[in-house]
């Protein structure tokens, strides 16, 4: 793999990049050429189909992965590829982290974790409920790892689901050792279960971006709805539980004003709520403070409604 930023003027290369941008234009004199916007997870690079309809160019499309041959040159004094070759690859041939920023953690081993948390849950229904997505559903399990939990601010990188939700896990695994008010299976399986709108919410990577039911309905909804779904499929499953754990889901944003349709009425609720928001924030924290290479104060943050600076020791 060779990263954008480490290509250098005079180079031929052969490799794989995504193709982010893709726009057809005309020369001077009226000839068709292509120009691309390549990407990998160190940045991006212009790369120019000066003969298109040539025997070389494969038929690919925008946010396809592509094998392209060319020369690095220089113009503008910027770097750009004079595209010779373009093959479309198949899912084999690249590895997503290589062009999308991605979870430093290893997925499966989260994923592991996350699966012995919903071991722990004794009551058979809610434990059913969980199961019949992060244990049954294959389609699901691979959408949910390679998910973002967020199209910006926190967690808006492939895994970004998996890592937030078994973070909020282990907050209320905390929680539940420290407040006995708190019922464990209802907290954990809300717990694991409050983002899963999300995986219909936004699209996945490259894109990463609103679906249409996202922007009609949000994940607090959609996630309603599929764990409704998990729950009329469990037979006999207790009305009152059933109602219990949605509510869960439905007023982990805390406030109306931040999309809840309802404010917390259980403990578990509310332990979702602060689980979340305080994950989602110190995550975003994290994300600033490694954008901004600098322990000088940063200047006012909306989110947090004050200045912020890294401690200095």
């Amino acid at each position: 793999m060779r990263y954008i930023n480490t290509l250098r003027e005079g180079e031929t290369i052969r490799n794989i990049y995504l193709c982010k941008g893709k726009r057809s234009a005309e020369t001077r004199n009226g000839k068709p050429y292509d120009n691309l916007i390549l990407q990998d997870k160190t940045g991006t690079l212009d790369g120019k189909v000066w003969d298109p309809n040539s025997g070389g160019i494969a038929d690919y499309e925008e946010k396809d992965f592509i094998e392209v041959y060319g020369d690095i040159i220089s113009y503008n004094n910027n770097l750009q590829m004079n595209i010779k070759q373009i093959r479309k690859v198949s899912e084999e041939e690249y590895q997503p982290a290589d062009y999308m920023p991605t979870t430093e953690k290893n997925p499966e081993t989260m994923y592991q974790e996350l699966l012995g948390f919903i071991s722990q849950i004794t009551n058979s229904y809610l434990r059913q409920a969980v199961e019949y997505y992060f244990v049954k559903d294959e389609t699901f399990i691979k959408r949910f790892k390679g998910h973002s939990a967020a199209k910006s601010v926190h967690h808006s990188f492939s895994g970004g689901l998996l890592e937030h939700t078994l973070s909020v896990v282990k907050f209320c695994e905390y929680m539940v050792g420290a407040y006995p008010i708190l019922k464990k299976d209802l907290l954990y399986a809300a717990a694991i279960c409050h983002d899963i709108g999300k995986t219909k919410e936004l699209s996945a990577f490259p894109d990463n971006d609103y679906t249409d039911d996202g922007q009609l309905l949000g994940h607090i909804v959609i996630g309603v709805e599929m764990m409704d779904d998990a729950i009329r499929s469990i037979p006999d499953f207790p009305p009152r539980l059933a109602s219990e754990l949605k509510h869960c889901i439905v007023a982990h944003h805390g406030e109306l004003e931040y999309g809840s349709p309802k404010k917390p009425a259980l403990a578990e609720a509310l332990a979702l709520n602060f689980a979340d928001c305080t994950d989602a924030k110190m995550q975003t924290l994290t994300e600033i403070f490694k954008e901004k290479q600098s322990n000088d104060w940063l200047g006012y943050n909306r989110l947090f409604e004050t200045n912020l600076r890294k401690t200095q020791m």
